[in-house]
């Protein structure tokens, strides 16, 4: 796991020491303008004289880099962009896209915007999330990968000691879902996910309960078990629990964790095959968020449940035209084995609703048709409730997370009947795939419990170039909105 430090100061930004210097800079009347706090008159003329030498313009986003001697203590300065109407998020993903292109440096200060307390988050969580790299299985290539930058110094007035302790325990757990969800899925079988898990809550104040595949049959689990007897390498689900005192409304979250999906007997095609490795990422997000709820400390019961499974072809696998058992008794008619994550999120479903939660959340890489619909970027929001939808969509827009609701429209529901089981676990394939996706989660959740289904297949692992502060692979998506709701659901 990459763990950058991360400190604010008060103090002269020139003076700092270091690899690099970052200032923001602006146009005004098609003059360049260093923003304000950034260094000293004397200095901001030095640096623009050069800069318009060069021929900057300080349009948003636009990165030059120049020696630091005359002007700062750095070795160099980088000059950055930024326009005047950038929002929040767009700060946080310019200072991602400058981290990322400042990767082989170790020591790197910040001198970008700072109006208020959002903008110093802004500029800390973007370094810091984006100074990461997964390089476990790098061996001969490793000397060749420029690092991470691994110290970061945020110039702000609105920041304070505490608040960089916040964002750097947010951000290591980003990381460690990040970590999980590129490891190659050889490495990362059910309970190997577990045992990770486990090592990651020691001294935190959080408990861990593990269902094997023994006890899973014994208690009549048939939606992992249906899924993962196909595989050498047996189911788990995982039950973490954060109880503080004080804490009056509970919370479950509940991530789908296939840790690699063939498709089963249904199969996949080959192409691109190996991204299913990321076919996890629900679960990570879900144990990485109680891990960050319980190192900030907020005061909110949270319950997370990671449905652990293969998705394998073999001879003992579930086959379509199979009706398995879900734990509650509802049966379901497997049409396609490839529809797989339902099956296990709807087991763990009813069971985080044993415990009486005020409300439920399941996060899962669930369907393909929510990437057609809505691209890489932006995860679907679906409820059996309007006003927690819109809670969890203003968490996520405060988090600076692309989300967007969705509906379940009651038409739709009769997609899913079978004509010899509860309900079937896909539709006729004329169009709807999320909706039906979540429609069929919907029937294992009581009416009277307010419940989102987050859809986070595109977003949740970069397939193409770098971008912002999202290196390739697994992104750590819906990590902030998770924290962001709880904190806002502990101030009920």
């Amino acid at each position: 796991m990459t763990n950058p430090t991360l400190k604010f100061s008060n103090a002269a930004p020139a003076a700092a020491a270091g690899d690099v210097l970052v200032v923001g800079i602006s146009a005004v009347d098609s003059k360049l303008k260093v923003l304000p706090r950034s260094i000293t008159a004397a200095q901001a003329k030095k640096l623009i004289t050069t800069l318009s030498a060069l021929g900057a313009t300080g349009k948003h986003g636009e990165q030059t880099r120049i020696p630091g001697t005359g002007i700062a203590s750095a070795t160099s300065i980088l000059a950055v962009g930024i326009g005047a109407e950038t929002s929040t998020e767009q700060l946080r993903q310019l200072t991602g896209d400058v981290t990322r292109n400042l990767a082989g440096n170790k020591k790197v200060s910040y001198a970008l915007r700072d109006l208020n307390d959002q903008d110093a988050v802004a500029v800390a969580e973007g370094a810091m999330i984006a100074a990461y790299a997964f390089n476990e299985f790098r061996n001969s290539s490793l000397a060749d990968q420029k690092l991470p930058v691994s110290s970061f110094t945020i110039f702000s007035a609105h920041a304070s000691k505490f608040l960089a302790t916040e964002i750097s325990k947010l951000v290591s757990a980003i990381h460690f879902a990040r970590d999980l969800g590129n490891t190659p899925p050889s490495h990362l079988p059910p309970a190997e996910f577990v045992a990770r898990v486990k090592k990651a809550i020691v001294a935190k104040p959080i408990t861990a309960a593990i269902w094997d595949e023994k006890k899973l049959v014994a208690e009549g689990f048939g939606g992992i078990m249906g899924v993962g007897q196909g595989s050498s390498r047996p189911p788990r689900l995982l039950k973490l629990e954060y109880k503080p005192k004080g804490a009056k409304q509970h919370v479950a979250l509940v991530g789908k964790g296939i840790t690699f999906d063939t498709g089963g007997i249904s199969l996949k095609p080959g192409l691109n095959m190996h991204d299913m490795k990321f076919d996890m990422s629900g679960a990570g997000a879900v144990v990485a968020s109680i891990i960050a709820i319980a190192e900030l400390g907020l005061k909110v019961h949270v319950t997370a449940w990671a449905a652990l499974a293969e998705n394998m072809p073999s001879g003992t696998a579930t086959r379509p035209g199979d009706v398995l058992k879900i734990y509650g008794g509802k049966t379901v008619e497997v049409l396609n084995t490839d529809a797989e994550g339902r099956l296990v999120l709807a087991d763990a479903l009813v069971k985080a609703a044993e415990t009486k939660p005020n409300y439920i959340i399941d996060i899962a890489t669930l369907t393909g048709a929510q990437v057609l619909g809505m691209g890489l970027r932006t995860a679907a929001i679906m409820a059996n409730n309007d006003d927690f939808r819109s809670e969890v969509h203003a968490a996520a827009q405060a988090a600076g997370e692309d989300m967007w609701p969705m509906p379940l429209p009651e038409f739709l529901r009769n997609e899913i009947n079978s004509s010899v089981a509860d309900l079937a676990n896909i539709g006729s394939g004329k169009g709807g795939g999320m909706q039906l996706a979540g429609i069929f989660l919907r029937e294992f959740v009581a009416k009277q419990t307010p419940w989102v289904h987050l859809d986070i297949a595109g977003p949740a692992y970069n397939q193409g170039t770098a971008y912002a502060y999202n290196t390739i692979g697994a992104t750590g998506f819906a990590i902030r909105t998770m924290v962001e709701l709880a904190r806002r659901i502990s101030n009920k």
